[in-house]
């Protein structure tokens, strides 16, 4: 009976660190993909509204995104997002564990690309 009570518990503490640690996943990877698509269709916006958008993101997705955290980069018709910060998951009641993230999202532009052949013609 005992035994059983204990492996009972330790399914429930698994359960519980894979809930919480597959949803700060499911998270991160939605901010990542939104960035992508923010990069990608964000071409009329200048770097510093590229990076309040990113911020404004991670504050949407509940991460810990600070000013100092990603670099943004365009070079030509490439937009270069990368960054990373760490997330504090309770993956025990009571214990938080720090848990890295990083990310590198690249984006190309392509309506600077249709105004370059428009030129050439």
């Amino acid at each position: 009976m005992l035994g059983r009570i204990i492996k009972l518990v330790i399914a429930a503490l698994i359960a519980n660190a894979s809930w919480r640690i597959g949803s700060t996943y499911v998270s991160h990877y939605r901010f990542k993909d939104a960035v992508a698509e923010s990069a990608q269709f964000g071409t009329n916006q200048s770097v510093d509204q590229l990076h309040q958008r990113v911020l404004d993101l991670g504050a949407q997705y509940n991460l810990p995104i600070t000013d100092d955290s990603f670099t943004i980069r365009r070079e030509g018709i490439h937009t270069y997002v990368a960054g990373s910060y760490t997330q504090m998951i309770e993956v025990v009641p009571g214990y938080r564990y720090p848990w890295p993230f990083s990310w590198n999202v690249e984006a190309m532009n392509m309506s600077g690309l249709k105004l370059q052949l428009l030129l050439l013609k």
